[in-house]
């Protein structure tokens, strides 16, 4: 008789936490001991398992025997089985209905698109608050019926899962705080906005490369559709071409975060720009791209903004130059200054009563001014000491008496001295 294919929950679970391959170890979090009963498996008396469980990339088909399951994991709060066979939806209910306490649950990477999800069945996650279902290709039948049944869902994962739409559920989802829904094809704002109908409470939306284009949405609308969104990340939204759809962000009225790499609009600005600009016009936010905006920055950038707009025609200019000259003021252009080296300087060179000024390059070495003031002092290179006067120097003239020595590492300016003196024999 065949062995049917693949593995059950139970023996992965058996193997993985068996002794040799899990001691037990005392303290908090380390394992949970389940001792033996008269009515138990004769199992029990050598598994200790933890509270989080990661089963992932083990095979696993079914559920296997669900007493033992319940026996086992009455303490679960995590459980991993990303990247297994789970094909049936009622198999994952028999693993999940039998973990009382369970919280966070991954189903990444099952074919899991291949069954229907009854009521019944997903009526056995409704402790579940994290539900990971990234790769799962689920369809939205799926999803709605996993929110109806699941009224303490927090937190949803549904990347990779080949979107191009959004269906909308007929009962909004009031628990729901964070929405992954990364790398799918979700390219029109008509379909984001079903997302703000369906999860009113929504905090964080990550919605990070999905080609989404212009936001065609009234400022009254977004503030209605998105009413506690706190947190968008946009990154690589290759359809975000201009500076009104950044300026549309401000109409969520409790937007702090925002996340916005890798967008066409931005290419053509140097890595300050972006991010100067950027905080300029989203004047509530206070992390940008992970990283915090002090109050400093914020001022700075601002500033930034005025003057890197000010020389534009009257029609060109953001409506944001018009409020932040009315908190600054018109600011002037801000004084260019070369900070490159000085390449020469003019110096005085004294040499007994003579005194002779000299343009001398600093790039220089100490030997190389001995031959260039060898005929104007008439004494040779190795009988020539040189000293250098800081103009502003309190302690005297210092000596030059290192010949491979550059003249700019002595910060010599313009109207600074150099005394030369014979090598007294």
């Amino acid at each position: 008789m065949d062995q049917p294919s693949g593995r059950s929950f139970m023996q992965v679970l058996c193997e993985k936490y068996s002794p040799e391959n899990f001691p037990y170890r005392r303290g908090p979090g380390m394992g949970v001991h389940v001792p033996a009963t008269p009515q138990g498996s004769p199992m029990k008396d050598r598994l200790n398992l933890p509270s989080v469980l990661v089963l992932n990339s083990c095979g696993i088909t079914c559920a296997g025997d669900e007493n033992e399951i319940a026996a086992f994991c009455a303490h679960v709060f995590e459980l991993d089985l990303s990247d297994n066979k789970l094909e049936d939806w009622h198999e994952v209910s028999k693993i999940v209905s039998n973990v009382p306490h369970l919280e966070f649950l991954n189903l990444s990477s099952n074919p899991l698109s291949l069954s229907v999800l009854e009521k019944s069945c997903a009526g056995s996650f409704a402790g579940v608050r994290k539900l990971v279902l990234n790769n799962s290709k689920a369809s939205w039948e799926t999803v709605h019926t996993i929110l109806q049944e699941l009224p303490e869902l927090e937190e949803l994962f549904l990347c990779l899962n080949d979107y191009e739409t959004v269906s909308c559920s007929p009962v909004c989802c009031q628990s729901l705080k964070l929405l992954h829904i990364t790398d799918n094809n979700l390219q029109d704002w008509t379909e984001i906005r079903k997302l703000g109908i369906m999860f009113p409470s929504l905090d964080t939306l990550i919605l990070a490369n999905n080609n989404l284009t212009t936001i065609e949405e009234s400022e009254d609308s977004l503030a209605r559709l998105f009413p506690n969104l706190r947190s968008i990340n946009l990154h690589k939204s290759a359809g975000l071409h201009c500076w009104e759809d950044i300026d549309k962000l401000n109409s969520f009225p409790k937007l702090e975060e925002v996340k916005l790499l890798g967008i066409p609009l931005l290419q053509s600005y140097t890595t300050e720009e972006r991010r100067k600009l950027l905080i300029a016009r989203l004047p509530c936010i206070t992390k940008l791209n992970g990283s915090i905006v002090a109050d400093g920055e914020r001022e700075d950038s601002e500033r930034f903004f005025i003057r890197y707009y000010m020389e534009l025609p009257e029609e060109e200019v953001p409506f944001r130059y018009h409020e932040l000259v009315t908190k600054y003021g018109k600011l002037e252009p801000l004084a260019v200054v070369d900070l490159r080296p000085q390449s020469s300087a003019k110096v005085e060179v004294h040499f007994q009563d003579k005194v002779e000024e000299m343009s001398i390059r600093l790039d220089q070495t100490v030997a190389e001014l001995k031959k260039h003031l060898k005929t104007v002092v008439q004494l040779s290179t190795s009988n020539m000491l040189l000293f250098y006067l800081d103009q502003e120097a309190p302690f005297g003239p210092e000596e030059m008496k290192y010949s491979s020595r550059a003249l700019h590492s002595y910060g010599i300016r313009d109207g600074d001295k150099i005394y030369v003196e014979p090598r007294m024999k």
